[in-house]
């Protein structure tokens, strides 16, 4: 999988994981949230008791109470391949952030989300992240 679909799609989700990044970044879970399918998948396989979260309404509560613990994270994604096929899409996005905690321990985890997008109502939205660690430290 490289880039692959009309290039105002790819633009457009390119767009979504920035946006992702953003909201983290921010600690917004209102626009965090807005970036959500209604029936979507969040799965962090890596991290216990967050590894299947369904539903949008399920996605941003467990978000929202976890980023209380994060008083700083500094989210930056990349889109590493998107292939768009009519009104869905699949990709892998890769993230860098600088994490401090609420002990004061600041560190950095690199990982790899494969998406899931869809379009709905002329807007991309993810279906599904699961995100894997690549490093921690």
């Amino acid at each position: 999988m490289a880039f692959d679909g009309p290039a105002e799609d790819r633009l457009a989700i390119r767009e979504l994981v920035a946006s992702y990044g953003d909201a983290v970044t921010r600690n917004s879970a209102e626009d965090w949230g807005a970036l959500w399918a209604e029936d979507s998948v969040w799965a962090m396989p890596d991290f216990p008791g967050w590894e299947l979260i369904k539903g949008k309404s399920a996605i941003v509560l467990t978000w929202a109470d976890a980023m209380k613990n994060y008083p700083l994270n500094i989210n930056v994604q990349s889109l590493g391949a998107v292939n768009v096929t009519g009104d869905t899409a699949a990709g892998r996005a890769y993230t860098s952030e600088l994490v401090t905690d609420a002990t004061g321990a600041t560190y950095r985890i690199a990982g790899r989300y494969d998406d899931q997008y869809v379009r709905q109502n002329g807007r991309w939205l993810f279906r599904s992240r699961m995100f894997k660690v690549l490093h921690s430290g």
